[in-house]
């Protein structure tokens, strides 16, 4: 296993809290990226506008994800889309963890969504990762990933 990152969602404000915390924590950015990065035949329900395939226009500038780097971790985060329910402090975190292997990553997400729920089973990501997301039976939410991308540790 390479490591396990917290990961933040916000409602609209991702970049003004990742600036903030890029102003005390110091580090960098290794990863930015907006909603109208995201290729046009990728599927993303109530985030394309119905008039064609892009992001809509309240979205497109908005955060789909950031890295922070800082020392020998990473902090992660996104703009939660206005369709999907808000997000509240205290609930707005998942753990991230990063591992070695594609079967790794399987037989990770497999134990950890065991008595939970599979929100988004592991496949290929268009951003490069083999990534899913789930709840545990505890309630806590995880995305495990298998990534080559140097900006995960």
């Amino acid at each position: 296993m390479k490591s396990i990152n917290p990961y933040l969602n916000f409602n609209g404000n991702t970049e003004e809290v990742f600036n903030f915390y890029k102003k005390v924590l110091g580090g960098d950015f290794a990863h930015v990226m907006r909603y109208k990065d995201v290729p046009a035949d990728v599927p993303m329900d109530g985030c394309i506008d119905p008039e064609g395939a892009k992001p809509r226009e309240d979205l497109s500038e908005k955060i789909m994800h950031i890295a922070l780097s800082y020392g020998n971790s990473v902090l992660m985060g996104s703009d939660v889309p206005p369709h999907m329910e808000k997000v509240k402090a205290g609930t707005n975190i998942a753990l991230s963890i990063t591992v070695d292997s594609k079967e790794e990553a399987d037989r990770v997400f497999a134990g950890l969504s065991e008595g939970g729920v599979q929100i988004m089973p592991m496949a290929d990501a268009f951003w490069g990762d083999y990534f899913g997301m789930l709840v545990d039976k505890f309630g806590i939410q995880w995305m495990v990933s298998f990534s080559t991308q140097e900006y995960i540790k």
